[in-house]
Parts: C-alpha cells; structure tokens; sequence
C-alpha cells in the first residue's frame, strides 16, 4: 500500500493534537477499505502587520511573538472509504482548498496525519500542472509526468485523454491559445483517464458546458463503480445531494457538520440564506409585513432589497427590489402551505436603452432545481421600450403550486431580446427566499410546474 503521512512538529507526540475517537483509532489506519484518512489535520498560518515584525521576531533575544495564528484548518478529521464520494461544501475561504492541497501533499499540515491509499489524481485549480507554452499533448504528458506516471502509461492512455477532451486539432496548439472551456476538459480529461484510486476536483467543473459537466459525472459513476473514490468540492447542492455518499461542511477552517449529504446541505442552505438576509436590527423579515392601509410601493418593510445579493449581467437595467404577497390578505409571506394565490413583484430601472424588455423569475429547491419558470416572453406579453432612467414595476399572479416541505428561492432576471435570443442585463439569484410548510403534501422532488393560468401585469413609473 502507497500510504503517506505528513505531521508537524508536534503531531503524533501528544494525543492531545488529535481529536475524537480517531486517537484511538490510528492502529486501524491501514484498513484495506479505507482510501483516505484525515486524524486532527491543522494548518496554521503565522499572520504579521507590518513586514518587519517577521525579521523582528526571528531575531528577538527572548522570542517575542510579534504575529497572529490564523488556523486556515483546524482539528479536521473524516474517513473516506474505497468506493465512496464525499462533497465537501462551505463558503469561500472556509479551508476547503487548502483541505484538498493538504489531502494532495500539496501543502504540509502544521499538525495532524493523513493517510491514503492508491495514487491520487487532483484537479485543483485551473491552470495547475500545465504550462501555457507546450501544446495540448506536450501538456498531457508533463502533468502526467508530475503526478508520477511513465511514458509508457500515458502513451497507453493518450487517445483516451484526447477524445475526451473534445479538442480536436487544437490538441497540437498551445495551451496558451484555450478557452477556459477548454483548458478545464484537457485537465479534467487527463485526470479520469490515468486511472488513479482517488480523484480530487476542486470546483474546476464550474467552468465546462453543461454538456461537458454531465459526460464528467458519467465518468464520475463509472469511476465509483469500480471501487474508487471521489473527493469533490462544489458550491452546487444539488450535484452534492445526488452524486455524494457523504457530505462535509466546513465553516472556519472546522467541520461544522458531516454526514448525510441532503441533511448536511438542508443545514447549509438554512444558514446561507438567513444569515446574508439577517439585518442590523433584531427584526427577520420572515415576519414583517404589509401595512395595507398605506400605498405599498412606499412601505420599504415589505421589501427584498436585492442590491448586495449574487448577480451577473451586461448590465444597462437592473432590479431593485422583489417581495411575494398573498392577494388574499394584501401581506408579505415567506411561508405557504401551496395552492394560495399570490402575487410576486419585480421593480427595476433601466439605465440604457432595452429596447424588448424581458422580465421574468424562476422558483428553485434547495439542490437548483427548477420548479418553475414564468417571463412575459413565454405568454406572448409585450413590454414597451424602455429609456434611461425609466422605472418598472411587474407583477406576476398565480397560485403558487404545491411541493414538496423545504426551502426555496426565488431569482429574479431583466433581459433585452426574445425568448431563443436575448442578453441578460441583470439576473438576481436567491432573490427571495419562501418555505413551504404543508405536512400532508407529498410530491416527488424535482418537479418542474407549468403555470397554465398567469396573469402579468406592468406599470411604469
């Protein structure tokens, strides 16, 4: 068995270094089923205000520290069987690449052992291990050669890598001259196709087409099917829930929760969503509501600002705000039971011409799933021209469908253009977000509703 074991100074001296049952469990490390180990891995950075405190403090006659610990990793433990995926998921900078450059031997822990076995193939980050001067095919055997291949390996595997790659002639080009699209099916392809125990993919899947994205995760059964194992890192809950045996959060450099993959990202979701929709005051906006005997467009409580939310767009239109009322009542709701009749509102402006306004929303599950989608440009509605400065206001009246118990979000979306062909100006996710709450429903999960009865209406200001 090809095991290695990386430790720190102080590692493996004291069982205090390692957390949990896994002190006790170290004799057991080489258990033909386990594929990787991680026992009490740390990776503390030494963090300095100023450059001279370092020289400072290396010379100090009485060590006199002069930095500040920044654990990047701290006390990480989990056990990754032969044969099984694990989604590690977590906000950015929560040490989920610095897991896998530790798993990888990339990096050296301060503290802690990792044990693996079998040879591991990583794609961590585009561009890694390739260099942009050599061609497609010079690349596949120098990043092959890094990963501790032979010639006579790749030379077995090089027709596999370059049809899978899907890059045609450009496999004599320099890399230099890829697309990002590109670059990541060369890397990805030469990781599957040299047969490693272990794959790593750190995110780098986020830059293929989706046509690409679903032939890896063909690769990536396969890949399970013969008894290997799959460390993968995504911010895609629904990728993490349907392909992962086991999932792992980490918040702060810690484990925060490990387990069940829907649960562990149920847990996830509830705390991404509430905690970026968490105000300054003590007041939630899961219960604020409509003051009906005022005009509504100038009670700022029932509103959704989204200006600080996730978008993307070429931008010259952009929404303002969003809120879901329930016709019945004249409130704001952010839980139904299902079949109530609603009413979501967009407001934006335009701050260039959009000459064939689309305004239009997407409700979503918790794993990305599209439960329904409704434009003006699906029910044949046309909305005039808008100029700069110009301010819109779209409703949308439905009855909002029944699902299945959970959270859900709503993204909200200006474009110029028709429905085949459009440019979208400004697309909000996670706009707003609603729970159903109806203990008697039970509908399968991914449904995608058709809204057969819609009516819009559209207001300028």
């Amino acid at each position: 068995m090809n095991t290695l074991a990386y430790k720190g100074s102080t590692v493996l001296t004291e069982n205090a270094h390692i957390p949990g049952d896994f002190a006790s469990e170290l004799s057991d490390c080489q258990s033909e089923e386990t594929a990787i180990r991680a026992v009490g891995i740390s990776k503390v950075y030494k963090l300095y205000k100023r450059k001279l405190d370092r020289l400072k403090e290396s010379l100090h006659p009485f060590r006199k520290k002069y930095h500040v610990d920044f654990y990047a990793l701290r006390d990480v433990s989990f056990e990754l069987k032969k044969g099984q995926t694990i989604g590690i998921i977590g906000k950015n900078g929560a040490g989920k690449s610095t897991l896998l450059q530790v798993l990888t031997g990339v990096l050296t822990p301060t503290t802690g052992v990792v044990y693996r076995t079998g040879r591991i193939s990583a794609l961590l980050e585009l561009g890694a291990g390739f260099n942009p001067e050599l061609t497609g095919l010079e690349n596949v055997y120098f990043n092959s050669t890094l990963m501790g291949y032979s010639k006579k390996e790749i030379d077995e595997k090089i027709d596999d890598i370059v049809s899978f790659a899907e890059i045609g002639d450009f496999a004599d080009q320099a890399v230099k001259t890829y697309s990002s699209g590109m670059f990541v099916r060369l890397a990805f392809a030469v990781a599957i196709n040299i047969d490693p125990d272990i794959l790593i993919v750190d995110e780098a899947l986020s830059v293929g087409d989706i046509r690409f994205q679903q032939k890896c995760f063909r690769r990536f059964r396969e890949f399970k099917e013969q008894g290997k194992s799959i460390i993968f890192v995504s911010h895609d809950m629904g990728a993490v829930k349907n392909f992962c045996d086991i999932a792992v959060w980490l918040k702060d450099g810690s484990i925060h929760h490990f387990g069940d993959p829907i649960l562990v990202s149920k847990h996830y979701f509830s705390f991404m969503c509430y905690d970026s929709l968490t105000t300054g005051d003590d007041t939630t906006k899961e219960t604020q509501t409509i003051d009906t005997k005022s005009d509504t467009s100038e009670n700022d409580s029932m509103w959704e600002d989204v200006s600080g939310y996730s978008s993307f767009g070429e931008g010259g239109a952009e929404i303002e705000r969003v809120t879901l009322i329930n016709r019945k009542t004249g409130e704001r709701v952010d839980a139904l039971n299902g079949g109530e009749d609603v009413c979501f509102i967009v407001e934006g402006r335009a701050t260039q011409p959009i000459a064939h306004p689309g305004i239009g929303i997407i409700l979503k599950d918790i794993y990305g799933n599209f439960m329904f989608t409704v434009n003006n440009y699906m029910y044949n509605i046309s909305i005039k021209p808008l100029n700069p400065s110009d301010k819109i206001r779209v409703e949308f009246n439905f009855v909002f469908p029944k699902l299945k118990n959970g959270h859900y979000t709503f993204t909200a979306s200006i474009s110029d253009g028709t429905l085949e062909t459009h440019i979208q100006n400004h697309w909000v996710h996670d706009a707003y977000l609603v729970r159903l709450v109806n203990n008697d429903i039970r509908y399968k999960m991914g449904c995608y509703v058709i809204l057969d009865d819609v009516d819009m209406k559209v207001d300028f200001k």
